[in-house]
């Protein structure tokens, strides 16, 4: 290998090692903490909006389900097990009695 052909080489496993990577998916099961009403239903919005929040083991999430889609609170009772699953902005919970929501993650802290 010519000494032009290995600074080829490694310039090319610099750059593809630099590109960013995508995250993965976050999955767990946890407790969910609270449930809350977000924002006001009006004329524009079908149904009322919820933020769900949670923790995992290093962070607290809050997931805003989506004003668009109806969703029944009752079926994600505070203090109960949920099955999460984080993709980037987007996070969908399931309860133990498989309610599944979809919502979009709004808020992000450090777990204390």
């Amino acid at each position: 290998m010519t000494m032009r052909n290995a600074v080829a080489v490694f310039t090319l496993l610099a750059a593809v090692t630099a590109l960013p990577t995508r995250a993965e998916k976050i999955k767990g099961t946890t407790t969910l903490k609270d449930v809350q009403t977000a924002g006001v239903k009006g004329e524009d919005h079908k149904h009322q909006a919820y933020g769900l929040l949670f923790d995992t083991q290093n962070k607290s999430y809050t997931c805003r389900t989506n004003s668009d889609k109806s969703m029944n609170a009752t079926e994600f009772v505070v203090g109960s097990q949920i099955k999460y699953e984080i993709d980037s902005d987007k996070g969908r919970i399931q309860s133990m009695e498989n309610k599944r929501v979809e919502c979009k993650i709004v808020r992000v802290e450090m777990a204390h």
